[in-house]
């Protein structure tokens, strides 16, 4: 598919007052995209656990306008709270994906939304948020266009949530998601993700995360301006093909069972990220203290018990802790007895692997 194949289609209906609701998860990516090209297009193809606890549910009322206005008028309200922190975000958002939605300048909106996680932090809350806003517009194209495909519709939303956020491309549907082409991924695409094409094996299905909230606070440098520091890395190039080679092990590894190798190539992303914010220019790191105290503690603990726990990073100082679901009882103990207490008041996140968003909309 071309971005033309995402054009919408007029029927011209106009909507009357009404409102669509979207649960979306956020999502953890074991193979990391850093560094993106045009416009939120990635450097290399990313794949990523989708979360079921952490998600964001966004509700968008839509109103007519008597004068249709080059952007949409909206309000934001988070956690029932009024507020114009997103509000630049959000437009920007409206404004790149009213080529493919022109019918979104012909309502009104109050967007209200909230989070079962804090946002800002390293827990991808902007691709949970996007892609619930995305699946909100793409309703209301469905009601506007009811002929539309649930394979297009999915797609389209993909599509435009990573308008918004990259990563929110990876939080619209499926368990393990796909976004940028990648020669061993049949039908991936960088405009937006896919599901894992082949047979997952039975020990990935049920797998845990449980995020270790050592921060809460939000992050010093933005994912956008990182993103944007890969521009002149000097690893840039290497770091692009270490990606791109993991995600074709990883591929294997999912569908084989290989936990073993799962634990290697999920930490070595995690570091080679942070590795390329420590060495961009500027420099920054998101890492904390009890990141690091916390990664010592769980390779100690695997050399002991001979259990398959591992971790990953996102662009913060969380830490995600995986483990199969055969062995939570021994990690559950080990997280609660010696990780909590370098958790920011003792706080975490029990977390598994889901399925994607849903629809809790009032139909009419």
């Amino acid at each position: 598919m071309n971005t033309e194949a995402f054009n919408y289609r007029d029927t011209g209906k106009i909507l009357s007052k009404g409102n669509v609701t979207w649960k979306s998860p956020s999502n953890i990516a074991l193979i990391k995209y850093w560094g993106k090209s045009g416009l939120q297009l990635p450097k290399n193809a990313s794949l990523s656990f989708t979360l079921n606890a952490s998600s964001t549910s966004t509700t968008l009322e839509f109103r007519p306008v008597d004068n249709v206005v080059n952007t949409p008028e909206f309000e934001v309200y988070v956690d029932t709270e009024k507020t114009d922190v997103f509000k630049p975000k959000i437009a920007v958002f409206f404004d790149r994906i009213k080529n493919y939605v022109p019918f979104i300048t012909d309502y009104k909106y109050s967007i209200f939304t909230k989070n079962t996680f804090p946002h800002s932090s390293g827990i991808a809350s902007s691709a949970s948020g996007m892609s619930a806003l995305a699946l909100c517009v793409m309703e209301m194209e469905k009601k506007l266009n009811p002929s539309i495909t649930e394979d297009y519709f999915y797609k389209k939303a993909s599509f435009l949530a990573r308008l918004g956020s990259g990563s929110a491309a990876r939080s619209v549907k499926g368990s393990i998601v796909v976004w940028g082409v990648h020669e061993a991924i049949p039908d991936s695409s960088d405009l937006y993700g896919i599901g894992f094409p082949f047979p997952i094996h039975p020990v990935f299905k049920n797998f845990h995360d449980t995020i270790l909230l050592v921060d809460k606070g939000q992050k010093p440098v933005s994912s956008s301006l990182g993103h944007n520091l890969m521009e002149n890395h000097p690893y840039a190039a290497s770091r692009f093909v270490q990606a791109t080679d993991n995600l074709h092990k990883l591929s294997i590894v999912l569908q084989k069972g290989l936990l073993k190798e799962f634990i290697e190539i999920v930490e070595s992303e995690a570091l080679s990220l942070h590795a390329m914010m420590m060495t961009s220019n500027p420099y920054f790191i998101l890492m904390q203290p009890n990141t690091l105290a916390i990664i010592n503690k769980i390779w100690q603990f695997r050399k002991e018990t001979n259990t398959h726990v591992c971790f990953t990073l996102d662009a913060g100082a969380n830490v995600h802790v995986l483990f199969p679901d055969d062995e939570k009882t021994e990690i559950n103990d080990f997280i609660n007895n010696e990780l909590l207490p370098y958790c920011q008041n003792n706080q975490y996140i029990c977390d598994n692997i889901g399925t994607g968003s849903t629809s809790i909309s009032q139909r009419s």
